[in-house]
């Protein structure tokens, strides 16, 4: 009996001296020599600390961020919540058809492989055995359950009309993004700009790229929510007869209007305007008390999301900014119903004050999105390591939030990361890069070792490869 206890202490404290030396091993790497460090790694069954270092300073979480965003969602809404669209006539005009959003990202969206224009096929079906094909109708988006500021005040110009950047609303259609084709044969000359996928009216571009020779996609789209004006600057790869980058939709709504507008007619309908919430949205500012500019009437047909246990999977397996931005809006509309409220304020409010209120600190948390993308946001090691323990031994939604992780070197943003190591599909984890940003915080599960850990590198003065290579180093002598 004492000869066990003796190698019990010896081995507590052999592999507590092993992790120290380890911790100090990535503090001193020299990629991190002028880099903040935050780390956290719990026990899972006894809830102690293995390892800490400045586990409770703020630092910029980029997507890991995604993390408070998913689990809030799942605790809120519930893992089989489901978007709907409603469309609808209008009770007072039976000629216009209302598109009754309640900001679905997944309407015509890639991420489940399945048909983009399902939609648009249903609906028109639908409309088909109702209509009458002498009158002509109307179509009315309502998209303003979000209100119309779909981005972060706190983004940055940079990021503005890129795809990873999208706006969110409460219509979104094809992920918000659209491709933008390129003929780089000409090597005397600018890229020569094909066409838009899908077409978008009155989207207008100026030409700023170069070519180069080293293949890489170095293009970006820069713009406004709802401007037409868009500005293409960058490099891209020479010698293509089609090379493609993505921008977002700028008035998503209107999009989705316009492209039903088009199956109603091929199906054999008459369409006549078509519009959007938008400018009686911004009216109601001025004039309160301005009447109701709908009343929905009959409902012809309901578009049906996945569940929100998929749609957080994909969140989190392929770092979706979009889905993400969604999902905190839906959280601030839930809890404030005034679709003049600011949903994205309103969902940042409530997901600091759920977490209080069960227990944990989050005087740490300090966020302007439910991406990550806003380089202002800010959380603690030990916010995270909380919230990660929190999920895992007391949620309900233990299971779909676990399984929405990537395992590492096997699926996700996680594929190439600790590929080649013991801990390949042993770590459940989400990954965070921005500027200067490298972070992972998830789940080590190997065997009775069961961790939850957080890492966070900000500022670093090496390379990202080196920065990822020291982070591996550090979860291996764990």
């Amino acid at each position: 009996m004492q000869k066990n206890l003796i190698f019990f202490v010896f081995f507590v404290f052999t592999s507590v001296a092993y992790s120290q030396t380890t911790l100090q091993k990535l503090i001193d790497h020299p990629a991190l020599k002028h880099a903040s460090v935050g780390i956290s790694v719990v026990d899972l069954e006894t809830g102690k600390r293995v390892v800490a270092h400045d586990a409770g300073k703020s630092l910029t979480p980029a997507s890991v961020l995604k993390l408070i965003t998913t689990a809030t969602a799942l605790e809120v809404l519930g893992e089989n919540y489901r978007y709907k669209t409603d469309v609808a006539l209008d009770a007072e005009d039976p000629t216009r058809i209302l598109i009754i959003g309640s900001g679905d990202p997944t309407l015509g969206s890639e991420a489940f492989h399945g048909n983009q224009n399902l939609f648009f096929i249903t609906t028109a079906d639908a409309l088909m055995k109702v209509l009458q094909p002498e009158k002509e109708y109307s179509l009315y988006v309502v998209d303003d359950l979000f209100g119309y500021n779909g981005i972060s005040p706190e983004w940055t110009w940079i990021d503005m009309g890129n795809y990873y950047a999208a706006g969110a609303y409460g219509i979104s259609v094809f992920d918000n993004s659209y491709r933008l084709f390129f003929n780089t044969t000409d090597r005397n000359g600018c890229p020569r700009i094909l066409r838009t996928e899908p077409q978008i009216k009155g989207l207008t571009f100026q030409n700023e790229l170069t070519l180069n020779n080293t293949g890489r996609d170095n293009g970006y789209i820069y713009g406004m929510p709802f401007s037409s004006d868009r500005r293409v600057r960058g490099n891209i790869p020479a010698g293509r007869t089609e090379f493609s980058i993505k921008g977002d939709i700028p008035d998503p709504g209107l999009m989705l209007g316009e492209t039903l507008a088009g199956y109603l007619v091929q199906a054999g309908l008459e369409i006549g305007k078509v519009e959007t919430a938008r400018e009686d949205y911004l009216a109601e500012h001025c004039v309160p008390e301005a009447k109701q500019p709908y009343r929905a009437g009959q409902v012809l047909c309901t578009h049906v999301s996945p569940p929100l246990k998929d749609i957080i999977r994909e969140v989190n397996m392929e770092s979706n900014n979009h889905y993400a931005e969604h999902l905190i809006r839906t959280i601030g509309r839930k809890s404030k119903n005034d679709i003049h409220d600011d949903a994205l304020e309103a969902g940042i409010t409530y997901v600091n004050k759920y977490w209080s209120n069960r227990g944990l600190e989050a005087t740490s948390l300090q966020f302007y999105d439910g991406s990550g993308l806003a380089p202002q946001n800010a959380v603690s090691p030990q916010f995270l390591t909380d919230l990660l323990i929190y999920m895992y031994t007391k949620s309900e939604n233990s299971s779909p939030f676990f399984g929405s992780l990537p395992k590492a070197g096997q699926e996700g943003t996680l594929t190439n990361f600790m590929a080649n190591t013991r801990y390949r599909g042993k770590i459940a984890a989400k990954s965070g890069s921005i500027g200067g940003v490298q972070c992972y915080a998830g789940y080590l599960i190997d065997g009775r070792k069961k961790l939850a850990f957080a890492v966070m590198v900000n500022k670093f003065n090496g390379t990202r490869p080196q920065v990822r290579s020291a982070i591996e180093e550090f979860l291996l002598g764990l």
